[in-house]
């Protein structure tokens, strides 16, 4: 059974419209637990959003010691924002992944 969205009892789903800014959005940047991927992580984030507090960062270990999860807070004040953050810290070489 195919849906026309015409018909649907939502609104058309734009990112404009699913998330209202500026808000905080939940960061989370999965590395190898190296020397200097916190201090990128953050220099990456406030690169571009320059209001960056740092102090939102917390820090968890995998299992085994060789992953570091790098969780932060951000104030996104547009989707746009949110893209290009992702983008900037999936294409450092330090990080892994970015959730």
């Amino acid at each position: 059974m195919t849906i026309n969205s015409a018909h649907s009892i939502l609104p058309a789903a734009t990112s404009e419209t699913i998330m209202q800014f500026p808000c905080e959005v939940p960061v989370t940047v999965i590395g190898r637990q190296v020397e200097g991927l916190v201090q990128a992580i953050s220099e990456c984030v406030h690169s571009i959003i320059t209001d960056f507090d740092a102090r939102t960062i917390e820090m968890r270990p995998s299992k085994a010691g060789t992953y570091l999860a790098v969780a932060f807070t951000v104030t996104a004040n547009s989707m746009l924002q949110l893209e290009h953050l992702n983008e900037v810290l999936k294409a450092h070489p330090l990080v892994k992944y970015v959730l």
